[in-house]
């Protein structure tokens, strides 16, 4: 009997001693530094490619279409991992884990520099997002892990801020390193300090191994999550591209997705062994955060897509204009974040939810408001109180998702939650620009209604134009061009208040959640 058990129990290896003790001081600050610094590198290469496609696929002999495959094979790679990452964790440990994925990085962000073609790019890409699927999530766990109970906000708070500010500042650092270095310091600056900071992460945390749990590999699970998610993400990239549905590839890629990610669902639910950790959702507080997160992730990432793309297109903002109008909404998230993190123990994490949905819905109606002639300043202001609702949502339902986990849940709950977070903002990014474009056709063709030379107004506008020396013809021009950029600025407009809209929604979502909400990984340190 024994020997019967034995053959179907997994292979365990425990650690020899109790976790070891919150790191504090000097340690603290070295591991805090080096984390944070991975994630961010991490989170950055989402965006810092974006402003340099044009000179990508100029260098490399392709258009700007295939030139956006630098994008595309990234994400698509990262988010096949990161529902991943508690499994991978629990069979090579958590530090391990986390340090292999940094120099997998780093040598794959070599390559992406010294491509000479795009297909070469796009396997560099592919690999590259494959080895940072895991750190996200990995950096959450290893913070949480090793600070203190007492100082487990201020980790959340870390955390909350690289991975929100990250993406702010890559098109305005992508930009500046393209147009005063070349395109392939976008991945060289990644080596040294990726290299850094596994070095400063192993040598402080090696003797601080995670338990091993070594369990067979669900192949069946670990193949239906990647036909799953690699087709759901390769048709949120390209559908807009390819006009959606009435596309024959988006169809069946939609079809695909949904059939394996159904198929999925069902047989980690019911595995011995699953690839990803489904029962978390059981627990409600996680269900409802992740919940959150994600909604607010697709009303949040519509307005950062959306914004730059409006300043550049409709305003004539260059690249790095339209990101210094972006970049202020990271000011007051990372001045205000750690207050909050201090203090999460203290306050009422739904209302402080709450607050920020209301921050962040006042300010999108804000946004609503802006004409065509806004200036810098008045597009800048709003944009910069927007980071009070960054640090009141993403510190306190990090919080919330793990409140009541056991310190070897934190990777899998993390994973599952960057995952989703992922989802959203390729979700929100897809249909955003989407509807932006739909809206700017529909007010192009109302506003076109009312432009006739019966129109008295017309007609005193192209008199106008007449006495200043234009032919009819470029007075037309004239006009289409004016008409053009009110119809994509009132099209902005609606995007922003639909992303209002569904913020207050969200509201009675955050109260599902029930307190005490307790130190995240409720386990450690006792």
């Amino acid at each position: 009997m024994t020997s019967k058990l034995n053959s179907t129990m997994p292979d365990i290896d425990l650690p020899t001693t109790e976790r070891a003790p919150p790191l504090r001081g000097a340690a603290l600050a070295a591991m805090t530094v080096a984390v944070a610094v991975s994630t961010f590198m991490e989170v950055l290469d989402l965006t810092i490619v974006n402003v340099s496609v044009p000179h990508i696929a100029g260098s490399l002999g392709v258009s700007a279409q295939e030139g956006t495959w630098a994008i595309s094979s990234y994400s698509l790679a990262s988010a096949v991992m990161q529902p991943l990452t508690g499994w991978i964790a629990k069979q090579f440990g958590e530090v391990r884990t986390f340090c292999i994925s940094v120099l997998l990085f780093v040598a794959m962000s070599m390559l992406c520099g010294m491509a000479t073609s795009m297909p070469m790019l796009v396997v560099a890409r592919l690999l590259q997002g494959a080895g940072s699927g895991p750190m996200v999530a990995l950096s959450m766990a290893l913070l949480l892990n090793n600070y203190p109970d007492a100082k487990k906000g201020i980790a959340l708070a870390v955390w909350a801020m690289t991975v929100v500010i990250a993406p702010i500042f890559g098109p305005i650092l992508g930009g500046w390193l393209t147009d005063n270095y070349s395109w392939p310091w976008i991945f060289y600056i990644n080596v040294p300090v990726g290299l850094l900071a596994a070095i400063v992460t192993w040598n402080l945390l090696r003797e601080r191994e995670s338990k091993i749990v070594r369990t067979p590999i669900d192949k069946v699970g670990l193949f239906l999550l990647i036909l799953g998610v690699g087709c759901l993400q390769f048709m949120l990239d390209n559908g807009n591209d390819k006009d959606w549905f009435s596309s024959p590839m988006i169809l069946t890629l939609g079809i695909v997705a949904v059939v394996a990610l159904v198929f999925f669902v069902a047989w980690e639910l019911t595995d011995r062994h699953p690839v990803v950790d489904l029962h978390l959702f059981s627990k409600r507080n996680f269900a409802v955060g992740v919940t959150a997160l994600s909604l607010g992730m697709v009303a949040f990432f519509g307005i950062n897509v959306v914004f730059p793309l409006w300043l550049q297109i409709t305003l004539g903002y260059t690249a790095t204009w339209a990101g210094l109008a972006t970049a202020p909404v990271g000011i007051l998230a990372f001045l205000i974040s750690p207050i909050i993190g201090k203090n999460i123990q203290r306050l009422e994490l739904r209302w402080v939810t709450t607050f920020a949905f209301i921050v962040f819905g006042i300010t999108s109606i804000w946004f609503a408001s802006f004409p065509t002639d806004a200036s810098f300043g008045q597009l800048v202001v709003p944009r910069f109180l927007m980071g009070i609702g960054i640090a009141c949502f993403f510190v306190p339902l990090n919080q919330v998702i793990v409140s009541g986990l056991q310190p070897d849940e934190i990777a899998s709950a993390s994973g599952l939650a960057n995952f989703f977070r992922t989802i959203a903002a390729s979700f929100s990014t897809a249909v955003t620009v989407t509807i932006w474009q739909h809206r700017g056709d529909y007010h192009h063709a109302m506003l076109a209604e009312h432009l006739n030379q019966a129109s008295p107004a017309t007609q005193g506008y192209l008199d106008h134009l007449y006495a200043f020396g234009a032919t009819t013809q470029r007075a037309w021009a004239l006009i289409e061009g004016i008409v053009s950029r009110e119809s994509l600025t009132l099209a902005v407009n609606d995007v922003f208040l639909l992303c209002a809209a569904l913020f207050f929604v969200m509201i009675p979502i955050v109260w599902i959640a029930k307190p005490p909400f307790g130190n995240a990984g409720g386990a450690v340190g006792h």
